[in-house]
């Protein structure tokens, strides 16, 4: 099992601490045929600013040619409402080669979705069914309405999910779920569902260091202890296609 790609990582652009250039010398150091920047969005707390996609972009013209890896431009995106709302615009979503999209803790939202969406999820208490159905729903909504490419980390900070019935959506778009580096919030028994399904995971690093690129052990413990079928991951000896 190689892995090829990495598809989430973070710059000095937001809270990590390495360059761009940085992390793509580390991925092609690791013999990865591509890697993303993948910056948190506009509401986040560690966040880009307006301006820095288009700085990116240039930092990613300018060694494009000085290393043998493909290089691609994307955004992790926020959920910020019930409604499938996200904090960057479809315009800007155009001009990138991948969007992630995921729940943060610290993002800022309206004072009614405070209270209705984020708030319930940070209280992290036992979710009731009607709190998974709203959040789940959320997803499938800003599936509909926006470009997405991933799904990150999802369960994350308390925000529980039907990640059945989320993979089932997503085999529908042609989108990808994330086995993260830092967090995989999943039982036995959903990824058994989630297979069932014939949805296509992802393994991402979630790196905010150089060091951190290229690497996910939990990923690949997981595959191997539930026997996630290869041919339903990806970027293990493959590269995928992002719609």
């Amino acid at each position: 099992m190689k892995l090829l790609g990495d598809y989430h990582t973070h710059t000095t652009y937001t809270h990590g601490k390495s360059t761009v250039e940085e992390n793509v010398m580390q991925a092609a150091n690791l013999g990865l045929k591509e890697i993303a920047i993948t910056e948190h969005s506009y509401k986040g707390f560690n966040h880009i600013k307006r301006g820095d996609l288009d700085k990116i972009k240039a930092d990613i013209s300018g060694i494009k040619d000085k290393y043998d890896i493909k290089i691609l431009c994307g955004i992790e995106a926020n959920l910020v409402s019930t409604e499938g709302d996200i904090d960057i615009t479809d315009e800007e979503l155009k001009c990138l080669d991948l969007v992630i999209l995921g729940f943060h803790k610290f993002t800022k939202v309206s004072f009614r979705q405070f209270f209705k969406f984020v708030l319930p999820n940070l209280l992290n208490f036992k979710p009731s069914k009607a709190r998974i159905r709203r959040n789940t729903e959320a997803y499938i909504k800003a599936m509909d309405k926006h470009r997405v490419s991933i799904l990150a980390h999802l369960g994350y900070a308390g925000c529980k999910v039907d990640c059945v019935r989320l993979a089932e959506e997503c085999v529908k778009r042609g989108i990808y779920i994330e086995l993260n580096g830092k967090r995989i919030n999943f039982s036995k028994e959903e990824i058994s569902a989630m297979v069932d399904t014939g949805v296509k995971f992802i393994i991402d690093s979630d790196a905010h260091s150089k060091l951190a690129v290229g690497k996910n052990h939990r990923a690949f413990n997981l595959i191997e202890k539930y026997k996630i079928p290869l041919n339903q991951v990806a970027n293990i000896d493959k590269t995928p296609k992002f719609k």
